[in-house]
């Protein structure tokens, strides 16, 4: 291997069920990896910035090498598996070596060694489960490897300090580049609907472990990506998510755990990217994620991948048309068909991610959102509502945030607007500005009594019989 490069990154390498997430989890300080007894459970390099002692370097997690003689295995997520953790190696400037200090010295930890001290790379070996201090004597047992040793316990978080003390001199020099703010992208889907071929389509890098096994990712893995174009520079989190399954599939707790990590995927992004089979269609299950999206109010693209097995036995337009009949909450976002095997319209979606991204942030002025308003208003006035014959009426109206975008519009009579009348004008404010892919949230307040509560988050006034104690009226 080539000498260490000029990134400050840290590789945590050994064989399964060592305890590896759980150190990667401790070094970062979140639960980033899903850590569980069974092995195996890491299938993708999982990375996240890690800061101690005021310097931060970049921590890689890795699956475990289980399977790593000259021959290779026929077992196409294992042999993955160690293509991962060999890729992770090159790219570390330093690595932690992750043993059992309670199982000892095993034939595969001499295996992994071996692999290690070809790379030319600084090691340290990190012996956990040391969870008192008697237990640290066991480490002795691994000097015979070569490294230095660091009895660490994850669980209990004992020893972590020595060892990063000793990470930090090992890294290059040079402080580390001014973190940008980055857009997080997360492709959510079924599994194997093609997210994470998208992925490493897109990134131009087998990233992700691939495979026609659904459910071969399980973690939420997150990928930094910057994106140059001339004299613009675009900073990307793309977070590759575990296939959300029906809840009757959902067998072991580590599936569990990872429709649990997606869905909080769905809720920290900024937009989502809905992956569906073209071969399959909507399904229900995809009905259900879509829902999970617009609940959480997320900027939304739609991917229609495998398109190139598709073509010719059905037209985009149809496609798209049926895809709207059965999604129709999700009518806001764009829809663009993407092949991951081919690289069809792979790079054009992300130019429609950035169009969306701007979109979430868009800043409508408050003159000119009340005159489009209002020129809808007069283009169509609301429908009489109620026995009374109350017509809603726009007063004013004023964005309040974004990310969602929030406008709070200020009417005579908020009850008296019906679904229909509200769809029109969430229509044409995205005919006015063109949000395409943008949730909006219209909150409709009453221009005088409470302003404070809209429509949808009213609650029942008691009668006079069932009054508040306190004898006060309301209003």
């Amino acid at each position: 291997m080539t000498e260490s490069p000029a990134q400050r990154i840290v590789a945590i390498v050994g064989r399964p069920n060592v305890g590896k997430s759980a150190m990667f989890n401790r070094i970062i300080g979140r639960r980033l990896s899903i850590v569980h007894e069974e092995a195996g459970v890491t299938r993708d390099r999982v990375s996240a910035e890690a800061i101690w002692n005021n310097q931060a370097f970049e921590l890689i997690d890795t699956g475990g090498l289980g399977f790593i003689d000259q021959r290779g295995t026929p077992d196409q997520i294992e042999h993955n598996l160690r293509e991962q953790a060999l890729t992770a190696i090159e790219d570390a400037a330093v690595i932690v070596f992750a043993v059992d200090i309670t199982a000892g010295l095993t034939p595969l930890d001499r295996e992994v060694a071996r692999i290690l001290h070809a790379s030319n790379r600084p090691i340290l070996l990190a012996a956990n489960k040391a969870d008192t201090e008697a237990t640290d004597r066991l480490g002795d047992d691994f000097l015979s490897l070569g490294f230095p040793v660091f009895p660490v316990a994850a669980l209990h978080n004992r020893g972590f300090d020595a060892l990063l003390n000793e990470i930090l001199p090992l890294l290059p020099e040079g402080l580390p580049p001014e973190k940008k703010e980055a857009l997080k992208v997360a492709v959510v889907g079924k599994p194997n609907a093609g997210k994470s071929s998208f992925i490493n389509r897109l990134i131009q890098s087998k990233r992700l472990i691939v495979s026609d096994i659904p459910g071969t990712t399980r973690d939420s893995v997150e990928i930094p990506f910057t994106l140059e174009t001339g004299n613009t520079v675009r900073h990307y989190v793309l977070i590759d998510t575990a296939g959300l399954r029906h809840v009757r599939r959902e067998h072991t707790a580590v599936e569990l755990f990872s429709v649990m990590r997606s869905k909080t995927s769905i809720e920290n992004a900024d937009v989502v990217l809905l992956m569906m089979d073209a071969e399959v269609g909507p399904t229900e299950q995809d009905k259900k994620i879509a829902a999970m999206i617009t609940e959480n109010q997320k900027g939304c693209v739609i991917v229609v991948n495998k398109w190139d097995l598709a073509e010719g036995k059905v037209t985009q337009e149809d496609y798209e048309e049926a895809m709207r009949k059965a999604m129709p909450f999700l009518n806001y976002a764009p829809v663009i068909f993407i092949s991951a095997e081919t690289g069809l319209n792979v790079k054009k979606c992300l130019r429609i991610i950035d169009t969306v991204a701007a979109n979430i942030d868009a800043t409508l002025t408050t003159g000119a959102l009340n005159r489009v308003l209002h020129r809808a208003a007069d283009r169509l006035p609301a429908p009489a509502s109620g026995a009374g014959g109350v017509r809603f009426k726009i007063y004013y109206a004023t964005q309040i945030g974004n990310r969602p975008i929030r406008i709070n519009i200020f009417a005579n009579q908020p009850r008296a607007l019906v679904p229909s009348y509200r769809l029109y004008l969430m229509n044409q404010l995205r005919a006015a500005y063109g949000l395409v892919g943008a949730p909006i949230v219209c909150a409709f307040k009453s221009s005088h009594g409470d302003p404070e509560q809209d429509e949808n988050n009213r609650k029942k006034r008691p009668s006079r019989k069932h009054g508040s104690r306190s004898g006060k009226s309301r209003r």
